[in-house]
């Protein structure tokens, strides 16, 4: 028997539920869901998604401090630093992308080629809103990369379902 998924976050989660549906006052169940589960071992983060949300200095950044800071795993361990230079070298030898796209995915402020790299290496499902795109030039979305390495991604909503978590 295969141990459960670990679900792995990505920073648009955290972002767009907090500015819309399962904003702080409306969904409190959902925000108590991510701390249940993350202490479960259920799911997790990485610390350059917690590096962007911070960016917000906003009700999210204040929660994530309070509430979710244990649950945000390092990049800095070799085995994820090694997943990080085939998603590199993945990146960069892709014709699809344009050079703008690729050196944004490259950027390290940005947390997505991390969590790739992280679910790669660690086995995670990585949990985005992003949308796979098989056209697209001008970004390189989450799921392509994903799929590129056999990595599983799913939004938010499949999480909760697969989790169990009942809102309301």
């Amino acid at each position: 028997m295969s141990d459960p998924p670990k679900y792995l976050l990505d920073a648009n989660v955290f972002i767009q539920s907090a500015r819309g549906y399962y904003a702080f006052d409306l969904a409190p169940a959902f925000w108590q869901a991510l701390i249940d589960h993350a202490s479960k071992g259920q799911l997790l983060s990485i610390d350059r998604v917690r590096e962007e949300i911070e960016q917000g200095k906003d009700e999210l950044t204040k929660w994530v401090s309070d509430n979710f800071q244990h649950w945000f795993a390092s990049t800095d361990e070799d085995d994820v630093l090694q997943a990080y230079g085939a998603v590199m070298k993945w990146a960069q030898t892709e014709t699809q992308y344009s050079d703008a796209a690729k050196a944004e995915f490259a950027d390290t402020n940005n947390a997505d080629a991390w969590l790739v790299a992280y679910a790669l290496a660690r086995r995670c499902v990585i949990v985005t809103l992003e949308q796979p795109d098989p056209n697209v030039r001008r970004k390189i979305p989450i799921p392509n990369a994903g799929h590129a390495f056999g990595t599983p991604c799913l939004d938010s909503f499949a999480m909760l379902r697969a989790l169990g978590v009942r809102l309301g």
